[in-house]
Formats: C-alpha cells, structure tokens, sequence
C-alpha cells in the first residue's frame, strides 16, 4: 500500500514540528525513520494515521486523503504508544477486539496468536491479568501483537523495541522483515535503534527539526554515512 505526503506541515501554536514537501513510499517498502528527540517522527507517524490534524497539506494511503475516507483503516494496523491499548481489557480480550475490528473471529484470532507464542512467553496469556497490569515490556508486546495479528497491509510502529528486552527486540525484529517479505507489508518503523533499523529496512529517511535531511535507499552500504551523522552531532 502506497504512502503519499504532500506539502506536509504541522505547527504547535507557531513551532513547526514538521515540513515535509513531498514524501512517496511505495508498496512492500520497509521504511524507517530516524532522528533525535523532537525531530517530527512521531508527528509524522500520527499525521499518517490522522491522530493529528495537520496545519497545510495532505497525506494519502492508496490515493485516498486520511482526512476524509476511511477506506484506508480497514487495510491499516499500528502501534504507537501505550494510549492505543484498553487498560482493562485482558491482552486476550484486547486481540479479541482488535481482530474483529478486521473482521476476523475468536477462532481466528487464537490461530494466529500461536506464532507469536515464543515471542508472547508465559507473561502475557492465560495469566487473568489486565493489561493495566502487565509490566511496561509486556505492554509493549500487546501492543506490537496486536498490530500484527490482523495482517494489515501497511503497518506503521513507534519506537517498536522500546522497553524489550535483547531477545524480545530481536525476534521482532525478525518477525517483521518476514512478514514484509512474505506478505509484501509496506512497513513505516520509528526507532532509536540504528542497528536494527539498519538491519531490516531497505530504505532509511532521517528527520531533523521537522525537515527529511537524508532519504537513503541504499542502506547496508550507507549506514556509516547516518551513525556518522549522530556521531558528529554528539560531538
């Protein structure tokens, strides 16, 4: 599923957050997005998702502007922060009513969910506890779950391997360039994380003060150039 943005802006009261003249990411692309603290990522990722309004310009999912159709939700899974999950449902309950949201059925739900059984472990079903309850890595697994059980065709995630720990960070990580080979997802992934960004996306936009500075398609040979980047602002 293709993401079109065009002439993209959003201010808070006269701080611009985000300038995106025109951005195109085209279907089955593993996108990520990069930059310090404050750099728009996550403005951009609820722009996408129509969580914001933005201040001028447009961004459309298969042609179709977020703003005003809805067609693009039923194709659509993310996660972005711990403000999508249902704090007392169940972690069944809540994939329960993700997926019907998709139309698929508790039969359905259960089937998927035994992939995900290693990277779930015993902490997070049949243990009667609400999700308000799980610890901050187990949230997060929710979440990520969630997101992917109903098979989407575009899947947007913040910061997906924030609060897991190495193991957990790493079968994610697999677990999501699986599915865009597989299932051709296009994907578009927020992260600190240069390693594992580096490692699964074929394409790197690096975001800073709001503005897209680097757009790097050839990423296993132009990863230094980023590192580099941060390296010289830490300086």
């Amino acid at each position: 599923m293709a993401v079109t943005v065009k002439n993209l802006q959003k201010y808070y009261d006269k701080n611009k957050a985000l300038d995106i003249t025109e951005l195109n990411i085209s279907g089955g692309e593993l996108v990520g997005i990069v930059g310090n603290n404050g750099a728009g990522k996550t403005t951009f990722l609820r722009l996408v998702l129509d969580l914001l309004q933005p201040t001028k310009g447009e961004v459309l999912i298969e042609g179709e502007n977020v703003s005003q159709g809805e067609n693009w939700k039923s194709f659509t899974g993310s996660y972005l922060d711990e403000g999508f999950l249902i704090d007392f449902m169940t972690p069944e309950e809540y994939f329960y009513f993700s997926g019907e949201l998709y139309g698929l059925n508790k039969s359905d739900i259960d089937e998927r969910l035994k992939s995900y059984k290693s990277f779930l472990s015993n902490e997070i079903l049949n243990q009667k506890k609400y999700i308000r309850q799980l610890s901050t890595g187990n949230k997060q697994k929710t979440g990520i779950i969630a997101a992917l059980i109903v098979e989407p065709n575009l899947l947007l995630l913040d910061e997906p391997f924030n609060f897991l720990d190495p193991t957990s960070q790493i079968r994610i990580r697999n677990r999501l360039k699986e599915i865009n080979v597989k299932q051709k997802t296009t994907m578009v992934i927020s992260s600190h994380n240069l390693n594992h960004i580096g490692s699964i996306c074929s394409r790197i936009i690096l975001l800073e003060k709001g503005y897209i500075i680097k757009d790097i398609t050839d990423v296993e040979n132009k990863l230094q150039e980023i590192e580099d980047y941060f390296s010289l602002n830490a300086q």
